[in-house]
């Protein structure tokens, strides 16, 4: 059994990916209301093939939150994750409304249905707070692999950053762990769930783990964790799945991986890039990332999800 994937495009606000009758996510490009929530494009909802809806937005905790994101907490003194800023022990966080830079959608270079994969291409621009702009993105996100008998599919998000700062020198990228702040490494691709998600069960390769226990956790350890959860209103639970992609772990990439991962307070994972490290990106160079979110009914146990993942090439 097969279901076809399609898209509607709402022109100059956002494409809708179906997955046969169901709406299973939405990429938004239109530019946010409010700039001190770093203005970005996101995914949000998504969905399962069952309709169940596996993202947060605007939690009244964290109203920069937005589905599934690409961010930068700490960018030379910029915060392109949105809200407030951490400083360092002393000062703690601070409502910087002039550190909140944004990341603005410029086009897309593709935008293809196959009808067994969908295609969006674009290009950004990361802009300072200032207006100055400090980098070019060429943005990647396919959509894949629907398996109705597994109640599955997957998104691939990749990134080319390049540092356009000829006259400014580095980028430094970092988080607020970086900053002073331990365990807090958040920063890349950021997934936050749905409030019901709230104390969910954290997956890894080696089996059922604890957020504290997976946090910050070496991505060549574990190349994916998985976080699932029981939905309010509906007797269902959903499974998300994130992995890197091979390239990430290897020593081409630009920087050494680690997990962001919570489930109490908030849930939520991150694909850190910067956890207990700064890297700098000189003027002129570039750096690449692909990532996988795999969107499943039901409750997966830690070797379903590896024999899924183990089952989709890269």
């Amino acid at each position: 059994m097969t279901t076809p994937l399609s898209i509607v495009h709402t022109v100059g606000d956002r494409l809708t990916v179906r997955a046969g009758d169901t709406e299973i996510l939405s990429y938004v490009y239109r530019p946010d209301p409010d700039p001190y929530e770093a203005r970005k494009p996101y995914i949000h909802p998504l969905r399962t093939l069952a309709g169940r809806l596996a993202s947060g937005y605007r939690p009244n905790d964290h109203r920069w939150h937005k589905g599934l994101q690409m961010t930068a907490s700490h960018l030379s003194g910029q915060n392109f994750w949105g809200g407030v800023s951490y400083l360092g022990p002393e000062q703690g966080y601070q409502r910087l409304p002039e550190r909140v830079g944004a990341m603005r959608h410029d086009g897309f270079d593709a935008v293809q249905a196959t009808g067994e994969r969908v295609v969006l291409a674009s290009h950004l621009t990361w802009v300072e707070n200032g207006g100055a702009e400090w980098a070019r993105e060429r943005r990647g996100i396919t959509v894949h692999s629907v398996d109705p008998d597994a109640g599955a599919y997957a998104v691939d998000w990749s990134i080319h950053l390049t540092n356009t700062r000829a006259d400014a020198g580095p980028l430094r990228f970092g988080s607020p762990t970086t900053a002073g702040r331990e365990m807090a490494g958040y920063t890349g691709l950021q997934w936050r769930g749905p409030r019901d998600f709230t104390g969910g069960q954290v997956l890894t390769p080696a089996g059922p783990a604890t957020d504290e226990e997976t946090m910050g956790a070496a991505a060549t350890e574990a190349d994916w964790v998985g976080f699932t959860a029981e939905h309010d209103d509906v007797d269902a639970h959903s499974t998300l799945l994130f992995a890197h992609a091979p390239e990430n772990l290897g020593p081409d990439a630009v920087h050494a991986s680690h997990w962001f991962v919570r489930s109490t307070p908030i849930p939520s994972v991150a694909f850190s890039w910067a956890f207990f490290e700064e890297f700098e990106l000189p003027a002129g160079e570039s750096f690449a990332y692909r990532y996988r979110v795999v969107v499943a009914d039901g409750a997966w146990d830690h070797e379903r999800a590896a024999t899924h993942l183990n089952g989709l090439p890269w």
